[in-house]
């Protein structure tokens, strides 16, 4: 692969992790089904100009797995991620995009082993700084690590 191959590829990654993201929430939101859902981001969001911002080209097939994978292990994953939290805090008390950064980081952490660890953080704190302060993006960073810590080798 070349170099600007592996850039459009990452750049598209990311993308696709951002509206996981957000496809997640909204999955949480409202009484929506997987199906649905990924039709909807695949038909107007996903490389869409919408209200006069284009959203990037996501690569559709990374984008189904996250989303896919975090519906279908999300008791695991929110499993995983309770168990990081300090105990005074439970996955409710979190912010609804916070838990998806995290669930999405998580799933790739235990789904995604072509994935470095530290790509897989770092996407997810670029995420966390769309829509958090530092303090909010540092959170990120510490659970991740400590869940990637616990499930994959160093």
């Amino acid at each position: 692969m070349s170099a600007s191959n592996a850039s459009a590829k990452s750049k598209s990654r990311s993308a696709a992790r951002l509206a996981s993201v957000q496809a997640l929430y909204q999955m949480d939101m409202e009484d929506i089904g997987i199906a649905r859902l990924l039709n909807e981001f695949h038909s107007h969001r996903l490389g869409q100009e919408i209200e006069d911002a284009q959203y990037a080209d996501a690569d559709p097939d990374f984008f189904d797995d996250v989303v896919s994978g975090v519906d279908a292990r999300r008791t695991e994953i929110d499993g995983l991620v309770d168990g990081k939290l300090g105990e005074k805090w439970k996955l409710d008390r979190l912010d609804k995009t916070m838990l998806q950064i995290l669930r999405c980081g998580t799933y790739e952490l235990i789904a995604r082993p072509d994935v470095p660890t530290a790509t897989v953080i770092d996407e997810y704190l670029d995420v966390a700084h769309a829509f958090f302060d530092n303090k909010d993006a540092k959170f990120v960073n510490g659970l991740l690590d400590a869940v990637a810590k616990d499930v994959r080798a160093r």
